[in-house]
């Protein structure tokens, strides 16, 4: 949920601990219940669950507990608003925050700590933004995919796909915001699975950081993670 859309390590990706995946269901079942108040429960005629839920699919969400979830947030009386924090990590990385809050004091007060405690600074809407664009990824792992490269490339491409990558693991696809739903869903249509899909921030330009700077930065995305109001972070550290 944090960095840009470049997948290092598959195998730590897949590894994350239970403790942490159970904070990540969390976080996409107040997702989906945002998804939900919006547009209603049937994602035939609500995209943004549509898209929400291929998200809860890559990350391996049962499908049971996001039938669940869709029921629950028909009903519930909970309301939360989505907001965007900017700010700068250590030696001026910039970050973007997205959250999804009851009580915008405590989430403010809270990201604010979180990077004051780190060495960086939250900083005013824009200040970082700039930095960044936004990008549907989809990325499907080589092992799991039902197509060779070529065949998917045309796929994807013919979809209405802006970019094709392919590395020694992955196959990742990007494109513009408005043709993501469009292109997902020609390639679930096609059988394929996703480690990743959803809409990102994806920086322009990238820093690079010595071993402390790097520990630094790691400390400050693991506590803004650790953050229940938090759903995604992006920043524009050239991970190695």
């Amino acid at each position: 949920m944090s960095g840009h859309s470049k997948w290092h390590n598959i195998q730590a990706k897949k590894g994350k601990a239970d403790a942490a995946r159970g904070k990540m269901f969390t976080k996409l079942g107040r997702e989906l219940l945002i998804a939900v108040k919006e547009g209603g429960p049937d994602p035939a005629g609500n995209s943004k669950l549509k898209n929400v839920i291929a998200k809860c699919k890559a990350a391996n969400m049962p499908n049971d507990t996001i039938n669940n979830a869709i029921k629950k947030a028909s009903t519930s009386n909970e309301n939360y608003e989505e907001i965007t924090y900017e700010g700068y990590g250590p030696n001026g990385v910039a970050v973007i925050v997205e959250a999804s809050t009851d009580n915008k004091n405590r989430t403010a007060a809270d990201v604010r700590h979180v990077f004051d405690k780190a060495g960086g600074n939250l900083g005013t809407t824009g200040c970082v933004s700039y930095l960044f664009n936004k990008k549907g990824i989809i990325v499907i792992e080589k092992a799991n995919s039902k197509m060779d490269e070529e065949e998917l490339m045309m796929l994807a491409l013919e979809a209405g796909a802006e970019d094709f990558e392919t590395s020694d693991e992955i196959y990742e696809i990007t494109t513009e915001p408005s043709e993501f739903t469009t292109v997902r869903e020609k390639l679930e249509e096609a059988g394929l699975e996703f480690l990743e899909a959803e809409v990102q921030m994806i920086p322009s330009t990238t820093i690079s950081l010595d071993e402390k700077g790097q520990e630094k930065m790691e400390r400050l995305i693991e506590r803004l993670e650790d953050l229940d109001d938090v759903a995604n972070i992006y920043h524009n550290w050239e991970q190695e």
